[in-house]
């Protein structure tokens, strides 16, 4: 690295990216919980069927999410159809109904989710966790993170050279779902804890009222005042030299952060993360500019890993550590010194293979074989491609194959020598009528190497694309370079014969 520093910065620079397996790293599987969003989607249904009745002066007892419905009971069973008619007003979209409402008879209302609603839910959680995943992942600079989809409820997360896996298994998972609730005054919380808890209010665990060795807790409204979904920016700060996060809203959050502001100066308004209040001040006056400060017990990693979360956005649904797996930098490096050797072993052998058999010949497709590895080596470190152990493999096979093209040439000029054609006549006809063998070879190849690609994933691909970088340039150098150096000498010592 020291020695890339020295490098004038107008000159070309770029090392390859090493993958996982070669400079040791952080491997996660995670899952997300789907089962965690149908529960959400319900209980906001179950909202939306109380603020319909309760204008309507509908009586109902026993409203609450049962499996896969929100269900409750009339009080006057005549009332079913009303009701019914009601809550199917709740369907937005006529066409694509988000919700059946079916009478199940004695006053049994049933209020369920469609198929297509609930696919909807799962196919938009996991494309919107694999979003914010990466975003959390790119936010503390790592390089050449691979994350993709598994299945239809997985994400892979693999983080080349990070050294702190605990650090990503923190940033995943926390969902960093933030909400701004009033708190409930009214209600004190040992009169909430003993069963007397208002249907609008709700007990949260809080950071800012606990006890050394204990959570403490708080009586909050249920209603969202505010939605960190309205969070434009985040940014760790310092307030009375403590670390503390700023917040900007957006303007629908502003305008909605100062009304609320305004309407409750002297409540208590709580912060919520994740279930949990991290901070619950006085509000003193309205806030109008649409920003404010999160305090908290921050230190100045955790104020960072916040504004982080808040920055990325919210995880639809909790996340699932599967499968956990560190590969250390030393596994890496004996595998990189083993790919070393590898490769200097195939190199030798087929000089020797080719210098032995094809003489001066051979010594010229050695030169372009050395030319295609500089090639291959340079096309990984413009493309920025990861170079993967599979990668390497594909290296060492490139090796082999390079010298197919010049085999194939020499063998033609052989065959053209033995007819009795002069030098110069032999190698322009060997090196003609042997084109159509090395496009149809390479093109099969090159067309199995993109499908490798296309279709495959991981070390799959890392060998791909080492293996079509090295095809395109054994073509080139074997076409082109060979033939350049052939003619030269042709035109320099006019032989007799060719050494072939």
């Amino acid at each position: 690295r020291a020695e890339m520093e020295r490098i004038p910065e107008w000159l070309p620079h770029q090392q390859i990216n090493l993958g996982l397996d070669l400079q040791g790293g952080s491997h996660l599987l995670l899952e997300v919980d789907l089962d965690a969003v149908i529960e959400e989607r319900l209980n906001s249904v179950l909202e939306d069927v109380r603020s319909t009745l309760r204008p309507e002066r509908i009586g109902y007892r026993g409203l609450g999410v049962r499996g896969d419905a929100v269900v409750f009971t009339l009080t006057d069973p005549a009332m079913a159809d009303r009701t019914v008619e009601l809550l199917d007003d709740l369907n937005t979209n006529p066409i694509a109904r988000e919700l059946n409402v079916t009478d199940a008879g004695n006053g049994r209302i049933e209020v369920r989710l469609t198929d297509a609603t609930i696919n909807d839910l799962r196919e938009t959680a996991v494309r919107q966790s694999l979003e914010i995943v990466r975003r959390r992942i790119d936010e503390i600079g790592t390089r050449e993170a691979t994350i993709q989809q598994q299945g239809d409820d997985r994400i892979l997360v693999q983080v080349p050279g990070e050294k702190n896996p605990d650090s990503i298994k923190r940033l995943l998972g926390q969902t960093a779902k933030l909400t701004f609730h009033l708190v409930d005054l009214d209600t004190p919380l040992d009169q909430a804890l003993a069963g007397n808890l208002p249907p609008g209010s709700m007990i949260l665990p809080s950071e800012e009222t606990s006890r050394p060795g204990q959570m403490g807790q708080l009586v909050v409204r249920k209603r969202v005042e505010v939605s960190g979904e309205n969070l434009v920016d985040a940014q760790p700060t310092y307030q009375q030299n403590q670390p503390v996060v700023s917040f900007r809203f957006d303007s629908v959050g502003a305008r909605r952060f100062g009304d609320v502001t305004r309407d409750h100066v002297g409540d208590l308004l709580a912060i919520v993360l994740d279930g949990k209040v991290i901070s619950s001040p006085r509000i003193r006056e309205p806030i109008l500019g649409g920003s404010g400060i999160i305090s908290g017990n921050f230190t100045v990693e955790s104020a960072n890993e916040l504004a982080i979360l808040l920055r990325a956005g919210a995880l639809p649904a909790p996340l699932d550590i599967v499968e956990e797996r560190s590969v250390g930098p030393d596994l890496g490096a004996d595998s990189i010194e083993a790919g070393k050797l590898a490769s200097v072993i195939a190199l030798i052998l087929v000089i020797g293979f080719m210098t032995l058999y094809y003489g001066l010949f051979g010594i010229m497709a050695c030169v372009a074989l050395i030319v295609n590895l500089i090639l291959i080596i340079a096309l990984l470190s413009v493309l920025q491609a990861t170079l993967t152990l599979p990668g390497i493999a594909g290296i060492v096979l490139t090796i082999g194959m390079a010298v197919d093209a010049n085999v194939l040439i020499i063998e033609r000029i052989r065959e053209e020598v033995r007819l009795g054609k002069p030098p110069m006549s032999a190698v322009d006809t060997g090196y003609r009528e042997a084109m159509r063998t090395i496009i149809d070879s390479n093109l099969t190849t090159l067309i199995a190497a993109v499908l490798l690609y296309m279709f495959g994933s991981g070390p799959v691909r890392g060998f791909a694309v080492t293996l079509g970088i090295g095809i395109v340039t054994s073509m080139f150098t074997a076409i082109s370079l060979t033939r350049l150096m052939v003619s030269a000498w042709l035109r320099r010592t006019r032989p007799a014969m060719l050494p072939v």
